[in-house]
């Protein structure tokens, strides 16, 4: 991911950030109405959950130029996942939400560039989380 895609990346999270708690709120409200199997997935009571999704999206663009040290953190996170049974086929949906609920509460801050960066960066970490549930099915199977 080069220099210009990271800036672009922190800088939209930063003027989505001070609306955190507005953007986990409306992506996991967009995820279940749209994707009601899902929801059994996730805590009855969602502020636990809200608040990691944010702080991970928030360590994610705090690290993004420094991808090495995403790896550890990104494949136990896969892990647990994959614990509560996410499959590959859900991180797109997530992506797809996520991306889509930036888009609305950016408005005319947002461009198809940004959805592009976005799509390819939550593809990237999406890589390493299921590659982190791949080695803990692998170290767990026998």
């Amino acid at each position: 991911m080069d220099t210009q895609t990271t800036d672009r990346l922190q800088k939209s999270f930063k003027l989505l950030a001070p609306r955190g708690e507005e953007l986990v709120d409306r992506f996991y409200a967009h995820l279940f109405a749209e994707n009601p199997t899902l929801r059994p997935m996730f805590p009855k009571n969602m502020g636990d959950q809200k608040r990691k999704l944010l702080a991970s999206l928030a360590f994610v663009i705090q690290n993004i130029t420094q991808p090495e040290s995403l790896m550890k953190p990104l494949k136990g996170l896969g892990a647990i996942h994959a614990e509560f049974g996410t499959q590959a086929e859900h991180y797109p949906v997530v992506r797809d939400t996520l991306v889509g609920v930036m888009t609305e509460m950016a408005g005319e801050a947002w461009s198809e560039q940004l959805t592009e960066d976005w799509n390819e960066a939550i593809d990237l970490v999406s890589s390493v989380m299921l590659e982190g549930a791949k080695e803990h099915a692998a170290a767990h199977a026998s």
